[in-house]
């Protein structure tokens, strides 16, 4: 029964009509616990005659396990994964387990989602069902935000449930779900009861529910006439959350011990695997396992899966039981999960059966570390990790393992996190050359946060460090200081590119052949402390070697994106810079390093602009940014800054100038903001307004240290000079960006 719901219910039916005649749609419904998000999905599958209905529900325990719930949604349409092109088919059953290989793009997962479903619904309208999105895997959610934003005329709906949408679902339609009216809400309330309600209390409970229909429907069930004549009957400091979840309490002691054990373990056991949760109880000692007395009293039901009456049931249930008895049924169906059939799933269980340290444990979740990084899944990894590093009993180990659970953090995006085991790290005993990597982490973190002015110091200190410990890290610490050194451009403080440069020169030389890596980080000190003249012919060398060596797919990763900005940045090597850029795309593409993806294709998109390609390139701009919108990376729309200029739209740039400004600024980007200096220089040129295009290219920065758009704009300051007429002050431009080349 849904009352007081006919706006709600007439959303849905439009959007279920609208799939029936070939367009998609997506929507969101928001609104606080048991507010009937639930109940509005059930009643949108229950009215999806002629559509096909595929769902998955947000389980707290799995968020850490990469891609489960996409899963769950995808699991009844595998059948077409033949259909789909070649390397989304591959991604997809990589990503599933159905086959081996490295770890998908996660750009190429989502694209083969949204072909799957698309593929499905060519046989007839396809209804997706999420709910409780909140608990979500951050890969699930990625992808599946992804897919909602790019449904057209698939016949497709998504529809999700969420308490409050995440970054993932930002910019999808809403409709947020509020309480009843007061009128349906006592009819709601008398639906549920069977003896007459003093009309005092009935307004009260109405009120104090503010409409909320599972409070309506479960806070009277177990309260006698005599305690509803006083009101709830429950502690008035108790949130609405809270007070629903008594009640469900309230049910399950009234239920066989047995069977509150058995409702506990599948609480515990969030895949709802009903042979599980029965094995797992006989090695509690239930011999005659039976769920039937909770599914009498409303808590759940059971069929092939056990499923809870709502998500609080859950939560209630688990958060309710005493610490003892939640190891206790973690033991138990840690037992009966078969090694060979789930060992991540197994370890997951064992960690949370162990009160103490327990190095067999957390080795176990090392292993399982290892597999989930295998299948793309960092953030599954760095949990695994970060549980591992509470089980260690030995401190040295522990330490160890708090740096490698920090570093595996920093990759899947969980800064924060990260910072807190470096700090755990760090209180361990750790040799000169951990403690050396904990600062290049720091570092690390602080660029990757912000790309700002405060990352250079760090790596720079940490490359010091390194120099007597590991002579090969120093100088790659070194690069990386030297390329966070770049971005902070003009508003970097210290650790700035000529400090860099000149640490560079004062180190020692490693013996040996000198790498790529190598070559690249001479040939750039060099020319910061000596001029372009001198560093030019050695940074040629470097991309030369960056483009005939096969360097590991690690090391390209690593310094792929730093290189081919470099070859297009400094020395004008446009031939380097293309093949470089495609390079790396196509290795962050098979790698599925996401977070790369972004900058690879800025540089590509700079590519199409100095081709006149301006349509690739906005093109380009827009995959750019579907795709830090996706992974929440704030990158500024410099893809879409350069299509603007080159266009002459004058609006459009200055509005993405301002709001460029506003995001490097604060976080000391510099480059972040000869970018918009050089856009702008463009952009006055291209209108014939000399005067502003030379104020702004003068402010873009002069050599030695220019490089990129620097280096553009000098271009752009010797048009407008010589269309003003300052012939002399031209020449002397060009000359200095002769020396460049």
């Amino acid at each position: 029964m849904l009352l007081g719901r006919r706006d709600e219910c007439a959303v849905l039916d439009a959007l279920l009509a609208a799939a029936r005649v070939g367009r998609s749609g997506a929507l969101v419904l928001r609104g606080v616990p048991g507010i009937g998000k639930t109940a509005l999905l059930e009643y949108a599958i229950r009215s999806a005659s002629g559509l096909k209905v595929v769902r998955a529900v947000g389980i707290e325990s799995e968020r850490e396990l990469p891609f489960a719930a996409l899963h769950q949604l995808c699991a009844p349409i595998l059948g077409r994964l033949d259909r789909l092109p070649g390397p989304q088919r591959d991604a997809l059953a990589i990503t599933f387990g159905l086959s081996s290989g490295s770890a998908p793009d996660r750009f190429l997962v989502s694209l083969a989602v949204l072909n799957l479903l698309s593929e499905a619904a060519e046989e007839r309208p396809l209804l997706c069902v999420v709910d409780d999105a909140r608990w979500l895997d951050r890969a699930s959610s990625q992808v599946l935000g992804f897919v909602a934003r790019r449904l057209l005329a698939e016949s497709v709906v998504i529809l999700f449930g969420a308490r409050q949408p995440g970054e993932d679902f930002r910019g999808l339609r809403e409709l947020v779900v509020r309480g009843l009216p007061d009128g349906d809400a006592s009819r709601l309330l008398s639906s549920v009861l069977t003896w007459p309600l003093d009309e005092r209390v009935r307004e009260q409970i109405v009120a104090e529910t503010r409409g909320n229909p599972l409070a309506l429907l479960e806070l009277p069930n177990g309260l006698s006439p005599a305690q509803l004549a006083g009101g709830f009957g429950l502690p008035a400091a108790l949130s609405l959350e809270g007070r629903i979840e008594e009640h469900f309490l309230q049910r399950l002691e009234a239920l066989p011990k047995d069977t509150q054990r058995l409702v506990l373990l599948a609480a515990a056991e969030p895949g709802g695997d009903l042979g599980l949760v029965l094995r797992a109880g006989n090695r509690l000692g239930i011999i005659r396992p039976t769920l039937a007395p909770a599914v009498r009293t409303g808590l759940l039901d059971v069929g092939a899966r056990v499923r809870f009456r709502h998500p609080l049931v859950r939560s209630a249930v688990y958060r309710a039981a005493p610490p003892d008895q939640r190891r206790e049924v973690h033991r138990a169906l840690a037992e009966a999960t078969p090694p060979e059939v789930d060992p991540d799933r197994r370890a997951w269980h064992l960690a949370e059966a162990t009160a103490g340290r327990d190095e067999n444990v957390a080795a176990e979740l090392d292993r399982a570390a290892g597999r989930a990084q295998a299948r793309g899944g960092l953030a599954a990894a760095a949990a695994f990790l970060e549980r591992a590093v509470r089980l260690t009993p030995e401190l040295d180990r522990r330490a160890r393992r708090a740096l490698a659970a920090g570093q595996a953090k920093h990759q899947a995006g969980a800064h924060d996190a990260a910072l807190a085991l470096l700090a755990e790290a760090e209180a361990g005993p750790l040799d000169q050359l951990a403690h050396a990597r904990v600062d290049l982490l720091r570092g690390q973190v602080a660029f990757a946060v912000r790309l700002g002015s405060d990352a250079p110091p760090l790596l720079l200190r940490a490359a010091k460090r390194l120099e007597p410990l590991d002579i090969a890290l120093a100088r790659d610490t070194y690069l990386e200081a030297m390329s966070a050194g770049q971005l902070a451009g003009q508003l970097a403080q210290a650790g700035g590119l000529l400090e860099v440069a000149t640490a560079v020169r004062a180190a020692p030389t490693p013996a040996g052949p000198a790498r790529p890596v190598d070559l690249l980080l001479d040939g750039l000190a060099t020319w910061f402390t000596d001029g372009p003249a001198n560093g030019a012919p050695l940074v040629k060398r470097a991309l030369r070697a960056f483009r005939g060596v096969d360097i590991g797919s690690e090391d390209a990763l690593r310094w792929l994106a730093f290189a081919s900005r470099i070859a297009g940045d400094g020395p004008w090597d446009f031939e380097a810079y293309e093949a470089l850029v495609s390079r790396h795309i196509q290795l962050v593409r098979q790698a599925g390093a996401l977070s790369q993806l972004p900058l690879a294709l800025v540089a590509r998109i700079h590519a199409h602009v100095f081709a006149g390609e301006l349509a690739a390139a906005a093109s380009l701009s827009e995959e750019c940014e579907a795709v830090t919108e996706a992974t929440r990376i704030q990158l500024p729309r410099y893809g879409a800054l350069a299509v603007a200029a080159w266009r002459g739209l004058e609006a459009e740039t200055l509005e993405l100038i301002d709001a460029t400004i506003e995001q490097v600024v604060p976080h000391g980007q510099g480059l972040g903001v000869t970018a918009t200096k050089w856009a702008a220089a463009v952009l006055y040129n291209g209108l014939g307004r000399y005067e502003d295009a030379r104020a702004a290219a003068e402010q873009a920065g002069r050599p030695p240290l220019a490089m990129g758009w620097a280096h553009w704009a000098l271009v752009e300051l010797i048009e407008a000079t010589a269309r003003i007429g300052e012939r002399k002050v031209a020449a002397a431009i060009l000359d200095a960006l002769t020396q460049t080349t």
